[in-house]
């Protein structure tokens, strides 16, 4: 295997002409540099005013000093909504570095082959706010991701997302103050363990949306992840889906199939442990022919849940459902389901066991919450195992 080439910028001039001399080197390097490059970042805070952006390129390497010694900010910019944004490339690596404040998503990357995020902070500094970019780390369109040991914080949608992608690994990273920690969407064959999401809307998302290019995610595991506390105030846009998910969202499945939830802590997640739903109970109507809104194929075991002994928050529309049609009071189930089911699909495979502390709640959502039930009998099924996913990244 040939040598990468090692590129090292200088540091030189005031603070701000250091800046922007380096994002003049930077950008140039992004586009003059040869396949096989090394793009090391010296230490230091640098003050960007414009994205940076690759195109078509082949394992590149963009290279910090450390997540809290190499930081890029874009506060203030002026051109551009991403901080970074790389398209149709193969075997991209960003480590070791922190990106802050773009006007849109931090760090992008689409239709790419071989994405690998390590060692990266991607956060908008100061109160999480709407008015914050919608992703932090965001592949969408992408095959063969890695994003590993990396910080996301302050997203209006969610700090960790991947979207129509394939062969995905998030593992042993931070999530909190986005709306959603960590979303995988539309997305097949992905791994999401070990990692922490707390202080979010809503922990860990696992969803499938209509009117998009990639119709249809799944074979999904998540798996020894801490997913806790989370009950910040949802601050999504006006019209953003995920400004549907109620505070207080530990882990939700919205008509995905083939999911595998196991061995994660569930904790103090006010409104529900884990939520499964069909996209009906999001009330949007589906102009999508090819969509399929149910979940099916679900298999939660072998998690810890535990929660306070305490209302759900009632915030919102999710809380107005509990406030006047649910009802549970103070001994809200751990895991909650919509029983909204495909009539052509006799056993959607919906399995529950081997959980500390389980409990159910059908609301019936679909029987205008009539019948309510907790009896955990029908969930009490051997659920499908998802296969390990196998990446081709940094081989």
């Amino acid at each position: 295997m040939k040598a990468a080439c090692l590129l090292t910028i200088a540091l030189c001039c005031t603070l701000t002409a250091l800046s922007q001399d380096l994002r003049r080197r930077l950008q140039a390097q992004f586009i003059e540099s040869p396949d096989g490059v090394i793009i090391e970042l010296p230490e230091g805070r640098f003050q960007l005013n414009m994205a940076l952006w690759m195109d078509g390129k082949n394992n590149i390497t963009l290279k910090g000093k450390g997540m809290d010694k190499t930081i890029l900010s874009f506060k203030d910019q002026l051109a551009g909504a991403e901080g970074i944004k790389i398209t149709n490339s193969t075997n991209i690596t960003i480590q070791d570095l922190t990106v802050q404040d773009s006007k849109g998503d931090l760090i992008k990357a689409q239709l790419v082959d071989g994405l690998m995020l390590k060692n990266v902070k991607a956060e908008w500094t100061g109160k999480p706010s709407k008015e914050n970019g919608a992703y932090a780390l965001y592949p969408v369109q992408c095959k063969n991701v890695l994003i590993d040991s990396c910080v996301a914080i302050g997203a209006s949608d969610a700090g960790i997302y991947v979207g129509q992608s394939q062969y995905v690994v998030v593992s042993n990273s931070k999530a909190y103050h986005n709306v959603a920690g960590i979303e995988i969407e539309n997305t097949l064959y992905a791994d999401v363990f070990n990692n922490e999401a707390t202080e979010n809307t809503g922990g860990i998302l696992i969803f499938d949306l209509p009117n998009l290019v990639q119709k249809k995610g799944g074979h999904v595991r998540v798996f020894n992840n801490h997913v806790h506390h989370n009950n910040y105030p949802n601050f999504a846009p006006k019209g953003n889906i995920v400004g549907k998910v109620p505070l207080g969202t530990g882990l939700m499945i919205l008509a995905t199939n083939n999911v595998e939830i196991y061995n994660n802590r569930i904790i103090n997640n006010r409104t529900a442990g884990t939520a499964i739903a069909s996209y009906y109970i999001a009330e949007i109507p589906i102009k999508d022919a090819s969509y399929y809104p149910y979940p099916g194929q679900i298999y939660i075991h072998d998690n810890v849940y535990s929660r306070k002994h305490q209302r759900t928050t009632m915030k919102g529309r999710m809380g107005l459902m509990f406030r006047l049609k649910v009802k549970f009071g103070k001994d809200v189930p751990h895991i909650i389901y919509d029983g909204i089911v495909d009539d052509k699909v006799q056993h959607p495979a919906i399995c529950i066991r081997n959980n500390e502390n389980q409990s159910i709640g059908n609301i019936k959502a679909a029987n205008k919450f009539k019948g309510i039930s907790r009896e955990m009998k029908a969930f009490d099924c051997e659920g499908i195992k998802q296969r390990e996913v196998e990446l081709n990244v940094g081989k």
